[in-house]
């Protein structure tokens, strides 16, 4: 499967961990095709619960807002429908696996797509970035934006047009074109040092 092909994925959250009893209270995601955003999804949810101030203040969602909000099982279940056997794209994916995990274990609802990670991938492909945080990352790359971060929408948007631009660069840097999402999510775990190495080993099984 194309790594152009997945969806991306970024939770806002009650805090740091459902291992802490936080929950999702907004999801937005992005579905790829052929390298072009196909569809969208976002919904706030209502985790049955007050979030604090610090919460509030970071991600711009009040209390009177998730309290309007569909429940969290309605909008995972949704949302479980939307995701299909899609592979995920997130920016430090093992934050927004860890709340994908949790809120679709809640409903019983299993899901086969693999996930990568942005983030490590930028690691990778963009070594002298200042740092590999996602607003950063689209100052690095010049990627066009709204200004607007900490929100699920807004967020998964510019993971996905940042995901694009590093299999673009990819392509144009090594002629290393139309990667598949398993050689990619191998590159983004692959040590630095070994970086090019893996690509090389790509070009000749692509030729």
């Amino acid at each position: 499967m194309s790594a152009e092909n997945v969806v991306v994925l970024d939770f806002e959250t009650s805090g740091m961990s459902p291992d802490y009893g936080d929950r999702a209270i907004e999801i937005g995601a992005v579905r790829l095709v052929d390298g072009k955003i196909a569809d969208e999804f976002q919904s706030l949810m209502n985790p049955g619960f007050k979030v604090n101030s610090f919460i509030q203040d970071f991600t711009g969602i009040d209390n009177s807002m998730l309290e309007k909000a569909p429940s969290c099982g309605q909008v995972m279940t949704d949302f479980h429908r939307f995701l299909g056997d899609s592979h995920l794209i997130a920016h430090n994916s093992s934050f927004d696996k860890r709340f994908l995990d949790s809120e679709l274990s809640l409903i019983n609802k299993p899901y086969s797509g693999e996930f990568a990670c942005s983030m490590l991938l930028a690691r990778r492909i963009y070594q002298d970035a200042p740092n590999h945080k996602l607003a950063s990352l689209v100052e690095y790359r010049n990627i066009e934006h709204s200004g607007v971060f900490h929100r699920a929408l807004d967020d998964a948007q510019m993971t996905a047009k940042l995901w694009l631009a590093m299999l673009e660069d990819i392509g144009e840097w090594h002629q290393c074109w139309d990667m598949p999402f398993a050689w990619i999510k191998k590159l983004s775990k692959t040590p630095k040092k070994n970086v090019s190495r893996l690509l090389q080993e790509y070009r000749g099984t692509s030729i």
